[in-house]
């Protein structure tokens, strides 16, 4: 998509996958923040300005990384936790094959009865 943006009253026609209403967010962010780097530094030289918001930018994005990284750590040790505190709650996995209840039998039917397919009418 081509849109027309502007930053620090210059347009300039750019190409991007995001939509036209995302691109001109990003632009009107940039010019702010460039604006204000030109305000607290008092550089009125555009590359000045731009390599100092490139490089504040750089600086924030850095410390977004390591902020998930940390938050991704501290997931990753909750789950690990959880995991073997419900390991600790299931009952072993050598019980019961059929999966019923420990301590409770398997329903056992008498050969020749009604649950025996070996003879038609229940008789031995």
């Amino acid at each position: 998509m081509q849109v027309q943006i502007t930053i620090r009253g210059r347009r300039y026609t750019v190409r991007g996958d995001d939509s036209g209403e995302d691109i001109q967010e990003l632009a009107a962010e940039l010019d702010r923040r460039m604006e204000e780097v030109a305000r607290r530094t008092r550089s009125f030289d555009e590359y000045t300005v731009a390599m100092l918001t490139a490089l504040n930018l750089l600086s924030e994005m850095a410390r977004l990384r390591l902020a998930t990284a940390s938050r991704l750590d501290e997931l990753d040790r909750d789950v690990t936790s959880i995991a073997a505190m419900l390991e600790a709650a299931l009952p072993p996995d050598g019980g019961e094959a059929d999966g019923g209840a420990e301590g409770s039998p398997a329903p056992q039917s008498e050969p020749g009865g009604a649950a025996d397919p070996s003879t038609e009418d229940g008789t031995e």
